[in-house]
């Protein structure tokens, strides 16, 4: 389990800013990402350098320096999973990147019309 805070709060999640991602057991690159204050919202985020290795969105200079990033090693980029019954999709228009070394992150809101907002994560992992 590691500590997450969010420079910004996540979009619809105000005023959480501090989460813990724990590893889900026995999915590799699957966590559980719950927020410390109030323990009931969680969401589920997959890595997409395990899941999804063609997805690579820009972090801009001015929020990698809100980080503290400066090489793309330093970053872990997460994707929210929404799992349902026909199967779980993923935006890939709202990726959170966590600073490896101390926990820092944001959700960031790309613009890029090409990028959706629920993807098939089957479609996706056959690609």
């Amino acid at each position: 389990m590691s500590a997450v805070r969010f420079v910004v709060p996540p979009p619809g999640l105000e005023p959480l800013a501090a989460f813990e991602l724990t590893a889900v057991a026995g999915a590799d690159g699957l966590y559980s990402l719950s927020s410390v204050e109030r323990p009931e919202v969680r969401l589920f985020t997959i890595d997409a350098e395990v899941h999804l290795p063609g997805y690579s969105p820009e972090l801009p200079d001015d929020r990698a320096a809100e980080l503290g990033i400066g090489a793309p090693e330093e970053a872990m980029l997460l994707v929210v999973v929404t799992p349902s019954r026909e199967g779980s999709t993923v935006n890939l228009l709202a990726p959170i990147v966590v600073n490896r070394a101390d926990g820092s992150a944001i959700q960031l809101v790309l613009d890029d019309d090409a990028l959706p907002v629920r993807a098939e994560l089957a479609a996706l992992a056959g690609a």
